[in-house]
């Protein structure tokens, strides 16, 4: 990638572009963050998903002690084991950004996790915080 850049599913087909960017956001911090420039072209240049950079940049963000922007990265309780959705940024307009990205809305995404997802209820569990 250093030498080539992103190579789109064009050059390489859809699974392994997937697995490329599924590696990256998987490494530690530092490669996450090398790679992260690299994404936003390849999405700008149609050759990644925007869903997959939405993904990095949360994770990213997180990673920098920054709130996320699509919710996308759940934590979990140590006490209790419940999931929950690590800090975020604006979350009664998480749907907003999640579907110009081509994520489902926050309400589908949680079920997978097995909670459910209340913008206000959230909002004021942070304000507790």
């Amino acid at each position: 990638m250093d030498k080539q850049g992103w190579v789109g599913p064009k050059n390489v087909g859809q699974q392994a572009n997937q697995a490329l960017f599924l590696v990256i956001q998987h490494s530690d911090q530092a490669t996450q963050e090398k790679y992260l420039p690299m994404l936003r072209e390849a999405v700008r240049k149609g050759d990644a998903q925007a869903s997959s950079l939405a993904l990095l940049e949360d994770r990213v963000a997180l990673g920098q002690g920054k709130k996320q922007l699509y919710g996308s990265q759940i934590g979990f309780d140590k006490a209790t084991g419940k999931p929950y959705v690590l800090p975020l940024e604006d979350p009664a307009n998480v749907d907003k950004r999640r579907s110009a990205v081509g994520l489902p809305p926050m309400v589908e995404y949680v079920r997978y996790f097995g909670f459910t997802w209340n913008a206000e209820e959230y909002i004021k569990q942070q304000g507790k915080q």
